[in-house]
C-alpha cells in the first residue's frame, strides 16, 4: 500500500485531471480533499510484489506545500483590532471590499510593493474618505489598514 506524507494542491490539481488505466495486478488508493466547492479526487497505484530489481513499479510521489498566507477574514480582524471604533456604513462596505481586493492583489505570489500603485490607492481612499467627519480618524483607519495587510503607511503616505 502506498504511503503519502504530503500533499501539494497543485499536484492534485494536476492528477486529477489525468485519466489513466490501471493494471489489475495493483491496487488503487483514492484520496479525497474537501475544497470549498468540490471534492478532489486522485488515484495512488502502489505494487502489490516485492521490490526487486526485475519487477517494475510505477511511484506517485506527492508533496504538501504548507504557506503561512493570512486569510481575508484574518485580515479584516486585524483591521477591526486597530481601528475598534464603529464606522458608518455608507463607508464601511466600500472600506470592507477594498480590504478584500488589496488583501488579493498582495498575497499573490508575482506582487512586489509599486510607488505607483501606493499612489493609485492613497488617491482612491482618500477620495472615498474626503466626507468623513473626523480627520483624525480618516488618518487612523488609513493607518489600520495599511497595517492589516502587512504593509508600512509610512511608506504608502509618502510617495
Amino acid at each position: 500500500m502506498a504511503a503519502v506524507t504530503s500533499v501539494s494542491f497543485s499536484a492534485i490539481a494536476q492528477s486529477a485531471e489525468r485519466k489513466s488505466s490501471v493494471s489489475p495486478s495493483r491496487s488503487v488508493d483514492t484520496f479525497r480533499f474537501r475544497s470549498n466547492v468540490s471534492f478532489d479526487c486522485f488515484n495512488v497505484r502502489s505494487s502489490n510484489s516485492s521490490f526487486s530489481s526485475k519487477s517494475s513499479t510505477s511511484r506517485f510521489v506527492v508533496h504538501c506545500m504548507s504557506t503561512d498566507l493570512p486569510t481575508v477574514a484574518e485580515t479584516k480582524m486585524n483591521f477591526l483590532k486597530a481601528y475598534k471604533r464603529p464606522i458608518p456604513t455608507v463607508y464601511n462596505t466600500v472600506l470592507q471590499e477594498l480590504i478584500v481586493q488589496q488583501h488579493l492583489i498582495k498575497y499573490k505570489k508575482s506582487y512586489r510593493y509599486d510607488p505607483v500603485f501606493a499612489l493609485g490607492f492613497v488617491t482612491v481612499y482618500d477620495q472615498l474618505m474626503e466626507g468623513y467627519p473626523s480627520e483624525e480618524d480618516r488618518d487612523a483607519i488609513f493607518k489600520a489598514y495599511i497595517e492589516a495587510l502587512n504593509e508600512d503607511p509610512v511608506q504608502y503616505r509618502h510617495v
